[in-house]
């Protein structure tokens, strides 16, 4: 019985590992469908002397920064929405 109760320990370190790669590969398709893991760009495409805006321009993928600003519109119009419902719900 003490056998046993050792073998608890490696069977939790076990699963520990099989959920920590599940994660692992989930993240990697969740950033390759953001556009955040693209292996044909290059990490560094700006030139070496080039201003930190330009160097941070090169490194952002540009799908990723229009997706950025859809989804800051799509969250400005539904604060503006959200605020006309209460403002209509609030007896005067």
């Amino acid at each position: 019985m003490r056998s046993r109760h050792r073998q608890r320990g490696w069977v939790g370190l076990v699963l520990i590992l099989l959920a920590l790669v599940i994660v692992a590969l989930s993240a990697k398709s969740a950033l390759k469908g953001y556009g955040l893991l693209d292996k044909d760009t290059p990490a560094h495409a700006a030139a070496p002397g080039a201003t930190e805006a330009e160097q941070a321009a090169a490194v952002t993928p540009r799908n990723a920064l229009d997706k950025a600003k859809g989804v800051q519109q799509l969250v400005n119009q539904g604060a503006i929405e959200q605020e006309k419902r209460i403002a209509d719900a609030i007896p005067k």
